[in-house]
């Protein structure tokens, strides 16, 4: 592992601690402003597709546009504000009365609605498939209940926008088909903080010379519960590899515990629980070898990737399963390592080898990193959001 990383800060003010009266007066300063609304601040959709990109677009300086999220217990506030608005984005938000009531009012007012979404549920052809990738037990009725309203509710939200925004062009193909407008790109990014952090692990990578002590550790970064069944693709290799290799351990960050094949190797795996955003980019850089694996569905290959930039944003070497996104993201053997479901065995080899020659992990670390501070820095997105806007300002 590389030990003697910097502390993460610990002063990071999210955006969700900001009041509704800050954010309607920066977003009412700009000469274009554009709300975003949301169901409640999380730390998953809602930091990437609202947080980040509300921040970026407030920190531009050169920009004209500011922005500012609402959820919902705010929205029927909002909705007063909408002729000063020139475009709702609806963030991934279930149709329901306060928002059919700001749709209403944006259509009164000639204000453009744009839909946001990150992952395939927002067509409940694709529900049984949804259910069987995030592992849920198809024999309760309740989970179809649950999952068929909830795509239903986001299919209406959707219904009602002119156009759409995502983050790939898979998801755009599957959202061009409920929209008049283009569907328009706008990636997920890193933000303010955890760029800073990120990099000033990386620095403190370059000055002790990568230096580096124990076993190789290969990180698993679990985001919600649901990925067991992803890291199902990886755990008999993992398991293959503890076997043969002593001198390497395995590190779980959030909510896994189904262990899979390597659960006979369970006393040689370190448990972190969930973290905030910005101290996990410390437990990612401590790691040598980062994994993303994921089942081959039309669920998975719509996924972003983000699980290979917060990596490479601190030196960390990826292996990762082939989808459009991390296809794109990642130049195989030179940034990272894509692997087919049966090459995992030999990808997390070399991988483990890679970590254990310092000159050669250093090149590729830093090449990885100098790569992904450019094209997924924080305000890397303001430049596709301003494009997308585009068409919807002139109109008005």
């Amino acid at each position: 592992m590389f030990s003697d990383l910097p502390e993460a800060p610990t002063d990071v003010a999210d955006l969700w601690d900001s009041s509704m009266a800050e954010r309607v007066g920066t977003m009412l300063d700009g000469e274009r402003r554009v709300a975003f609304v949301y169901r409640t601040p999380d730390t998953s959709t809602f930091r990437y597709r609202v947080s980040n990109v509300v921040d970026a677009l407030n920190h531009d300086p050169g920009g004209t546009v500011r922005a500012g999220w609402f959820c919902d217990d705010e929205l029927r506030a909002l909705t007063r504000l909408v002729p000063q608005l020139d475009l709702v984005v609806v963030a991934r938000y279930p149709y329901g009365a306060a928002l059919r009531e700001l749709i209403q009012r944006a259509e009164k007012h000639g204000v453009p609605l744009v839909f946001d979404c990150d992952d395939l549920v927002f067509d409940v052809r694709f529900a049984e498939l949804v259910m069987s990738s995030l592992g849920k037990d198809q024999d309760v009725n309740a989970e179809w209940d649950v999952w068929f309203a909830y795509m239903g509710r986001l299919n209406a939200s959707l219904r009602a926008c002119r156009g759409a925004l995502t983050t790939n062009g898979t998801l755009a193909d599957q959202l061009s088909a409920f929209v008049d407008d283009e569907v328009s790109i706008v990636p997920n990014v890193m933000n303010r903080e955890q760029q800073a952090y990120s990099r000033a692990i990386l620095e403190h990578k370059l000055a002790s010379g990568w230096k580096r002590s124990g076993p190789v550790t290969i990180g698993y970064f679990s985001g919600t519960p649901s990925h067991v069944r992803d890291f199902s693709v990886a755990s008999g290799a993992l398991a293959r590899l503890l076997d043969r290799d002593s001198d390497v351990a395995v590190r779980i960050v959030g909510y896994l515990d189904d262990l899979a094949e390597l659960e006979r190797h369970r006393d040689r795996v370190e448990f972190l629980p969930f973290m905030h955003y910005v101290a996990l980019q410390r437990a990612i850089g401590e790691v040598e070898v980062n994994i993303a694996p994921l089942q081959h569905t039309p669920f998975n290959i719509c996924k972003s990737d983000l699980k290979y930039f917060e990596a490479a944003a601190v030196g960390t070497w990826t292996v990762a399963s082939h989808t459009p996104s991390l296809d794109d993201a990642i130049h195989d053997g030179t940034t990272g390592r894509l692997a087919k479901a049966h090459e995992w065995d030999a990808a997390l080899a070399e991988a483990v080898d890679l970590a254990r020659d310092t000159g050669r992990y250093a090149e590729l670390g830093a090449a990885a990193a100098h790569a992904a501070h450019e094209r997924w820095a924080w305000d890397s997105v303001t430049e596709p959001f301003h494009r997308a806007l585009a068409p919807y300002v002139s109109a008005r």
